[in-house]
């Protein structure tokens, strides 16, 4: 039996621990948040507007002057695009398959530029991110068949001249959740399982709301125990259970999935949500990794901090030790 590596240290939960800078950061967001106005007395377009103007809850992501976009043409015969950020340095080992977060309503691939240029060239991996479709226009299960068509593709040598030596899979809060369902689409319908490793960042994966959830309360640390309501309104339509493994992956058998990294802040409304998963992967004899930031807000990998960092170097250190073939530092 794998040996599994999720342990929880409870100084990781004590505030008197928290980084300075950490409490600094979510005392600035929340206080931000009060002036501004709600995400949902606006129409959904300008909520997305702002976000790509860096106006939204996340700061701005630089683009990217070396990404690509291709355009993969779906089973349904729907364009996909999806965006392609190279490792500088010309050399590349495989493909991570990265799908954005944003509440299944926003979001899109090129916000998260900044982390996925540092995530290749570190890695040295190819990063290819799904362009999928949002709710409330198209809601579930919409965007899963814009993610498990990209991955599809990836897998079996269709999209672009993407490389297929190593395969990981992952995202952000809504991207997490549609990362555990695309493994699971290619796992039952199409029988295939060529993902080695998923990076799995504060996801949301019981749309029912776990506890965590429920007793957040008003306050917007990022997100409130409403806006994750509202998502799900948006999201899921009627006729689905909200515990359905179909929507919600905790309910699922994770049996054949590929090793975990599942990493949260401990201040993140979604951090049940993660402790739950990583033990259901724990618990369906598959390797999983628990990465805890005392204090960390909702994706706080978006702002610049030193938890930041190391919260990224945490994702690349697993994500090497993943490889077959391991990348080595290469002496100047």
């Amino acid at each position: 039996m794998t040996q599994a590596r999720v342990t929880i240290d409870p100084t990781v939960f004590d505030p008197a621990e928290t980084d300075p800078e950490i409490v600094e950061l979510n005392d600035r967001i929340i206080a931000e948040q009060k002036v501004l106005p709600s995400p949902w007395s606006m129409p959904v377009e300008r909520v997305r507007e702002l976000r790509k103007e860096g106006r939204g809850v996340f700061p701005a992501a630089p683009k990217d002057k070396a990404a690509e976009t291709i355009v993969h043409i779906g089973s349904a015969g729907r364009e996909i695009a999806v965006r392609v950020l190279r490792p500088t340095d010309g050399a590349t080992r495989g493909t991570f398959l990265h799908i954005h977060g944003g509440g299944w309503v926003f979001g899109g691939s090129e916000e998260a530029d900044p982390r996925l240029r540092r995530l290749a060239d570190n890695t040295g991996l190819t990063v290819a991110s799904v362009e999928y479709r949002l709710a409330p226009e198209d809601p579930f299960p919409a965007a899963l068949h814009d993610c498990a068509d990209i991955a599809l593709a990836l897998a079996n040598g269709h999209l672009a001249d993407l490389p297929r030596g190593y395969l990981a899979i992952g995202g952000e809060s809504a991207g997490a959740h549609h990362s555990v369902l695309t493994l699971l689409r290619l796992r039952d319908e199409y029988g295939i399982t060529p993902f080695k490793a998923a990076n799995l960042v504060a996801g949301c994966y019981d749309l029912s709301l776990t506890p965590s959830v429920r007793n957040f309360g008003d306050e917007r640390l990022i997100l409130n125990t409403d806006d994750v309501k509202e998502f799900v309104l948006r999201f899921v339509p009627e006729n689905y259970s909200l515990k359905d493994p179909a929507v919600s992956p905790l309910y699922a058998d994770l049996n054949g999935l590929p090793p975990a990294l599942f990493s949260c802040g401990t201040r993140d409304l979604l951090i049940d949500d993660t402790l739950f998963m990583a033990a259901r992967w724990v618990s369906s004899g598959i390797e999983a990794e628990l990465a805890l930031t005392n204090g960390g807000a909702h994706v706080f990998q978006a702002f610049s901090t030193k938890a930041t960092e190391r919260s990224l170097d945490e994702m690349e250190d697993f994500l090497k030790r993943r490889m077959e073939f391991p990348v080595f530092d290469i002496p100047a």
